[in-house]
C-alpha cells in the first residue's frame, strides 16, 4: 500500500471538489507514490506532531487543518509552520489535509457534533451550490438499456433515496462521415438516420470523470456527442452547518451544562437567555458566525459555533439562543472519528491517534 491508497480512502468520505474555494486541501507535503508504513491522525500538524509521527513509524500525517494555508515563498525555518514543513521533508513525511472537504461532508465535522449532542432529524443547514451536474447523450435505441446500467454503475442517477434514475425520449438521429471515419453504424460519405434514445441522468460533480470514462468506454460510436451541464438544485447532502433535533426538549441552563460535557470544553460563551424551551439546534463546527442568519432561518431554538465577537451576539435579535463553544472544541473529536473510518479501511497498517493537544487556546 502507498500514500495514495489513503487518500483515495479520505475522498470517498470527503472528497476535495467540495472544499471551500479559499481552503488548501489535500496532499501539502510528500510524496503520494511512497509506499505507506503508517499513519498519524491529528487536528493541527505542529513540530511535536511530526515528532509523534517519527516515533510512531508514520510517515503520513493526516491532519484536519492545512500547515501550509497561504502561500510559503521561503523555507529557512523561521516561523512554526516553516519549521514543520522543514522536518516533515527532512524526515520523508507527508502531510495530507482534509479540512472544509470534511466540513462540508455529510459524515463529517458538524455530523459528528450532532451526534455528540444526539441529536435527530439530520439535515444541512448550508447546502453547496452547482454541485451536481446532468449528463446529455444520445445512443441506438437497442444500447440504451446497456449505456444507462454503465452510467449508473458509475455513479450517476442518484437523487435523494433514490437511484438509477434518468430522462429518456426517442428520436431520430442523423451523421455524415468522413472519408476518413469508422462508422459503426452506417457507411462513410453517406447520410444515416439511426433510431435513438437521448439519455439524461444528473450526477455529483466529483464522478465528472469517472461518468464519462463509463459513457465513451460503453458507447458504440467512433465519436460520442454529448453534454454537460452544471443545474441550479442544491445538492442536499454536501454543506455546511447541520441541523437536529432533540428528543426532548430541555431548557436553555440545562441545555449549556449538556452541551459543555458532551463536547468537553471549559466555557461556553452565550447570548442572553430567551426562556423558552431548546428543541430545533443549528451547529456548524469552527469559526460560524457568516450561518447566524441560515440558523435563524432554520428556526432553530440555538445555534452552536466558535470564534463569535461582540457584535455577532447582536445578530440572535431575541429570536435563538447563541453558544460559542471555542473552535478547538467544537472541532476536536475528528481525529478521533477519522482514526476510526481510516481503521476499517485500511487493516494491515498502523493509524495513530495523536496525543498532542494541539489548541493554541488557554484558559485561565
Amino acid at each position: 500500500m502507498n500514500i495514495q491508497d489513503v487518500i483515495n480512502h479520505l475522498e470517498v468520505l470527503a472528497p476535495l471538489e467540495y472544499a471551500e474555494d479559499f481552503d488548501n486541501v489535500g496532499l501539502l507535503v510528500g510524496d503520494k507514490d511512497e509506499k505507506l508504513t503508517g499513519v498519524l491522525v491529528t487536528l493541527d500538524t505542529l513540530e511535536e506532531v511530526v515528532d509523534e509521527a517519527i516515533t510512531n513509524n508514520c510517515n503520513l500525517i493526516v491532519s484536519f487543518h492545512p500547515i501550509i494555508f497561504k502561500g510559503l515563498k521561503k523555507i529557512t525555518g523561521k516561523t512554526y509552520v516553516e519549521r514543520v514543513v522543514l522536518k516533515a521533508i527532512k524526515n520523508n513525511i507527508a502531510i495530507y489535509a482534509i479540512h472544509t472537504a470534511l466540513d462540508n461532508a455529510i459524515q463529517g465535522v458538524n455530523d459528528i457534533i450532532c451526534n455528540k449532542l444526539g441529536l435527530k432529524n439530520k439535515k444541512i443547514l448550508i447546502p453547496q451550490a452547482a454541485t451536481i451536474k446532468k449528463l446529455t447523450t444520445y445512443v441506438p435505441i437497442d444500447e440504451a438499456e446497456n449505456l444507462r446500467n454503465a452510467l449508473f454503475e458509475a455513479g450517476a442517477g442518484h437523487i435523494g433515496n433514490y437511484s438509477h434514475c434518468s430522462f429518456n425520449t426517442n428520436g431520430i438521429g442523423t451523421y455524415q462521415g468522413n472519408e476518413d471515419s469508422n462508422p459503426t453504424l452506417g457507411d462513410k460519405g453517406k447520410t444515416h438516420n439511426e433510431k435513438e434514445t437521448q439519455v439524461s441522468v444528473i450526477f455529483a460533480k466529483h464522478l465528472e470523470s469517472k461518468i464519462i470514462k463509463a459513457l465513451t468506454e460503453t458507447h458504440s460510436y467512433e465519436e460520442v456527442a454529448f453534454e454537460v451541464v452544471t443545474i441550479e438544485n442544491k445538492n442536499q447532502n454536501i454543506g455546511l452547518g447541520m441541523i437536529g433535533e432533540l428528543e426532548n426538549p430541555m431548557n436553555e441552563e440545562d441545555f449549556l451544562a449538556f452541551t459543555k460535557t458532551q463536547m468537553n470544553t471549559g466555557f461556553i460563551k452565550h447570548s442572553q437567555f430567551l426562556n423558552k424551551p431548546i428543541k430545533k439546534i443549528a451547529v456548524l463546527g469552527g469559526s460560524g458566525s457568516f450561518a447566524i442568519n441560515a440558523a435563524k432561518f432554520s428556526g432553530a431554538d440555538v445555534f452552536i459555533t466558535s470564534d463569535l465577537k461582540y457584535h455577532d451576539f447582536f445578530m440572535a435579535e431575541n429570536t435563538m439562543l447563541l453558544a460559542d463553544i471555542g473552535h478547538y472544541e467544537s472541532e476536536q473529536f475528528t481525529k478521533n472519528f477519522l482514526v476510526t473510518y481510516l481503521t476499517k479501511k485500511i487493516t494491515n497498517f498502523a493509524v495513530v491517534l495523536s496525543n498532542t493537544n494541539t489548541n493554541p487556546v488557554k484558559y485561565f
